[in-house]
């Protein structure tokens, strides 16, 4: 038996919170009859209904994609792009991405149909560490990237990065490849902080989200998480939350 919020979170429908205003708007169906009680309890054999539609009960799947730059963080385009589910068509549940990377932006990107779990990744204070490789159009200075570091404001918006390092430098291409650690995940974060500092990032890659890691596998390949690797990503979200 579980709570009836978190079997909705667990369907991808809403997060917990929301599920929770779902049902004391009386938007929720247990068998048939409306429920209202933040505490009720359902098992797998009852039928639930969110807003007249029945939850499809799925086995929870975790997936880590490969993703390649020219693919949008969707799971359909109505432009007709190519959407990172093309890349795993053997997958027959309804997975989407936790988050999202941007259009030109490959690296790690995880998948799943488990949506309590995306909605505890994505939380604004998990503090999980999404670190990125980026190729930037001239070379910043030491001081210049502790600034990312203290944070910048771009558009009104206030961002920082946890950690930021230059790895190396081509003073003849004047380029430079620097490692840089979020813990936020705003809309194209990285490139917006360093376009602001003047240096314009060429190519970015994210290399590890949490402790999950592209050891192995080319762009475009994807394979399914282990549970350990499930559990230390949960466990490293819920340290964070309050």
């Amino acid at each position: 038996m579980e709570r009836l919020q978190k079997v909705i979170a667990h369907a991808g429908v809403a997060s917990r919170r929301k599920a929770e205003e779902m049902i004391k708007q009386g938007k929720v169906k247990v068998n048939g009859k409306v429920e209202t009680e933040l505490g009720t309890k359902v098992s797998p054999n009852d039928d639930v209904e969110v807003e007249g539609v029945p939850l499809v009960k799925e086995v929870p799947v975790y997936y880590l994609l490969y993703k390649p730059r020219g693919v949008i963080s969707s799971v359909k385009d109505d432009k007709g792009r190519k959407v990172v589910t093309d890349f795993l068509p053997e997958v027959e549940e309804r997975i989407f991405p936790v988050g999202r990377l941007d259009y030109d932006t490959s690296g790690v990107l995880l998948l799943t149909n488990d949506g309590e779990f995306a909605n505890l990744l994505m939380h604004p204070r998990h503090e999980i560490d999404k670190v990125y490789i980026a190729k930037t159009k001239g070379i910043p200075t030491p001081d210049q990237l502790k600034n990312l570091k203290k944070g910048v404001t771009v558009d009104g918006e206030y961002m920082k990065a946890v950690h930021s390092k230059l790895v190396s430098a081509d003073s003849k291409k004047n380029t430079a490849i620097v490692q840089i650690i979020l813990h936020e995940g705003k809309n194209r974060q990285v490139r917006r902080m360093f376009e602001a500092l003047g240096y314009p990032v060429d190519k970015l890659k994210r290399e590890r989200y949490g402790s999950i890691t592209l050891q192995g596998m080319n762009a475009g390949d994807y394979r399914a998480l282990k549970p350990h690797e499930v559990k230390l990503l949960r466990q490293a979200a819920e340290e964070n939350v309050e």
